[in-house]
């Protein structure tokens, strides 16, 4: 059989790893093939990858996104394009557990545009689809024989459950349309470039660092790798040999466990293994084994060249050279990292590319090179990290921007009103930040009794405004946090005081007690239908400043009387620097945000005389007592802490943490 001579080849994603490898690999070898490459410049994308090609005539870059049709229609056509190989892709499967509609519009819905421009162009003559081993699920531990390519898929996780439904698609419009498709399916890939979410990269600069090598699980997981250049080269055999309608598995025999890989690093830095290597939480669903057979692609003429060895060890000396390729990777290199996974959050491109819209507007330039057309001062780039935080005035905003200060993390407070949805923009326009912390809101002067008189102005913020900030942010492609409340919950029959049982993520709240409670439900259930939202539910919350009017034992240590009754609560001191780093990770979804167990008003008021005051006393009265001297009632209730406690294992129970955060530091030496 002849082989295929493409002439425009579109490579998407190629300032990623395994992509950007294949089109420098291109671009070198085939002068006359065009090459143009589109990518969004997504967290994991460097444009430094395409540094190699960046002077070759046959080279365009185009800023842009797989899933704006109109963009792609119109690439496919000036560019003349008769070649896709597809490759743009979330691919972090830890990130797809807490990030799961993210791969979903990616990985299925960007591929079904790319499908949809090729029908109606009618021009393409080669789509190469990139996917990946794990959508054939796990190997049996004791298979002797790989999955080949006509295996079942069975994907375990929600990664490679996207990636296959890409598949079906591909396959589909191949039947359907005639749509000359090949599929790839490959092992992990390694080598230099690559971000440092995966476990290769992360492992060598953790121990560049003098760091911990976390394995998740107990390092057992069976996995076959392959050396970048020698999965290029597999490219660039399917693109000239491969046949339309077949999938090919690019893989190797050669099998390592996750901790034989940590090992070797170790071997590489001279450490000693057991001192280094730190075995921790496992993620939700982890493959025991990926295993492929491979000899449908070793029949084309291919074969691996780079051993384990001498693979790793270029792959180290690159990261010597680069420490610093992909800047501040600090959130990557956690044992279980979630970052930088929302729209927007970018590399800057003015320095070799141009955005989707400048290219549009000067289509003119279409030989070679396309000139730059920086939308701002390409010496001023955007920080890794920016916040914007609402609630200046506010306690906890008022000390999430001193947290800012002290870690370095750039912010500026807004300025404009909420519910005005033009300020907010006017604010979001202004700072341009990649996450927007959400303090501001109503809970009374001095207490929730003032939102019983005062309802029109509590719904304009506790509603209005947080829905007007979520909703702009979500167009933005911006990550809020919401400091929310956990006073929407009271003790019941499924949930009895003293029980141990606390009202998990997913419930629903019950207590309608006060009109401020009232709010704070009823915007929690609407901010459900936002995905760009982390909602912390906070509780009575105390901080070692105990001069503050607003901090819960301030409070009780002033009233005349005080029930007795065991609560969830919240010390800032621990929690607001986990807040930061939630953003950080870009969490998302409801978060009952307080410390383990509950802690009654006595128990409280006897460390406070324990530890600040012993001549302090108090009196308790009941809940039908309370009720006669306030407006509206109170919520108490104990609050499942465990989704946070097993996201921060280090989260202290709310008796050590006050003790620790709050009474120690505040202890007073008393005479006897």
């Amino acid at each position: 059989m002849a082989e295929y001579e493409p002439k425009n080849i579109l490579i998407t994603g190629a300032a990623g790893f395994i992509a950007s490898h294949v089109a420098n690999r291109l671009i070198r070898n085939y002068p006359h093939y065009k090459i143009v490459v589109l990518d969004k410049l997504d967290y994991c994308s460097n444009l430094k990858n395409l540094r190699p090609s960046q002077s070759s005539p046959n080279f365009k870059f185009i800023k842009g996104d797989i899933a704006s049709a109109d963009l792609v229609n119109f690439v496919l056509l000036t560019e003349s394009i008769d070649t896709i190989m597809h490759f743009a892709a979330q691919t972090h499967v830890d990130n797809s557990f807490g990030n799961s509609f993210e791969f979903t519009k990616n990985n299925i819905y960007g591929t079904h545009v790319l499908l949809e421009a090729c029908k109606v162009t009618g021009q393409i003559k080669r789509f190469i689809h990139v996917s990946t081993d794990e959508v054939y699920g796990e190997t049996d531990e004791d298979a002797l024989v790989g999955n080949h390519e006509a295996s079942q898929l069975l994907p375990t996780n929600p990664y490679s459950a996207t990636k296959a439904g890409a598949e079906m698609l591909v396959m589909a419009y191949g039947r359907s349309y005639g749509l000359p498709v090949i599929t790839t399916r490959g092992n992990n890939v390694y080598g230099p470039n690559q971000f440092p979410e995966k476990m290769i990269p992360k492992f060598i600069l953790l121990a560049m660092r003098g760091q911990t090598l976390p394995i998740h699980g107990d390092g057992s997981n069976v996995r076959s790798y392959l050396y970048c250049e020698d999965v290029a080269e597999a490219f660039e055999t399917i693109l000239h040999k491969g046949e339309v309608g077949h999938v090919y598995n690019i893989g190797t025999d050669k099998e390592r466990t996750v901790l034989d890989v940590a090992k070797d690093i170790c071997k590489l830095f001279s450490l000693e293994a057991d001192q280094v290597i730190k075995f921790v939480e496992n993620r939700p669903f982890n493959d025991q084994r990926y295993f492929l057979d491979h000899q449908k692609l070793k029949n084309l003429g291919w074969s691996e060249r780079t051993t384990w060895a001498e693979g790793l060890k270029k792959t180290m000396e690159w990261y010597l050279s680069n420490p610093d390729w992909w800047g501040d990777v600090s959130g990557a290199l956690l044992p279980h990292p979630r970052m930088l996974m929302m729209p927007g959050i970018e590399r800057n491109a003015s320095d070799v590319g141009i955005s989707a819209t400048s290219y549009m507007a000067n289509s003119s330039h279409r030989k070679g090179m396309v000139i730059p057309v920086p939308k701002t001062n390409p010496s001023i780039q955007k920080p890794l990290l920016k916040f914007l935080i609402y609630g200046r005035t506010g306690w906890i905003g008022g000390l999430l921007g001193k947290l800012c200060e002290k870690q370095g993390i750039p912010f500026e407070y807004g300025k404009g009103r909420l519910q005005e949805r033009s300020q907010v923009l006017a604010d979001i326009q202004s700072v341009r930040p990649t996450h927007v912390l959400n303090a501001a809101g109503v809970t009374g002067r001095p207490n929730v009794d003032w939102c019983e008189s005062h309802k029109p102005e509590t719904i304009r913020t506790n509603v209005v405004g947080t829905l007007t900030l979520a909703d702009v942010c979500k167009e933005h492609g911006l990550l809020m946090v919401n400091f929310a409340t956990g006073c929407i919950f009271e003790y019941d029959d499924a949930h009895p005081l003293g029980s141990g049982i606390g009202f998990k993520e997913e419930d629903k709240p019950n207590f309608t007690g006060s009109f401020y409670s009232k709010t704070k439900a009823m915007v929690e259930e609407l901010l459900n239908d936002y995905d760009n939202v982390c909602t912390l539910r906070v509780r009575m919350p105390i901080s070692s400043d105990l001069s503050n009017p607003r901090n819960f034992i301030t409070k009780i240590a002033k009233y005349d009387k005080v029930v007795n009754i065991p609560n969830s609560m919240t010390i800032l001191d621990e929690l607001l620097p986990i807040s930061i780093e939630m953003a950080k990770r870009n969490l998302r979804g409801i978060w009952n945000f307080t410390n383990p167990g509950v802690v009654s008003h006595n128990e409280i008021l006897e460390m406070y005389k324990k530890y600040i005051n012993p001549n302090f006393k108090w009196v308790n009265f009941t809940l039908d007592e309370q009720a006669k001297v306030i407006i509206a009632p109170r919520s108490n209730n104990e609050m499942d802490a465990s989704k946070l406690k097993n996201e921060f294992p280090e989260l202290l129970s709310i008796k050590e943490s006050l003790i620790k955060y709050v009474f120690e530091p505040n202890k007073k030496s008393f005479t006897a």
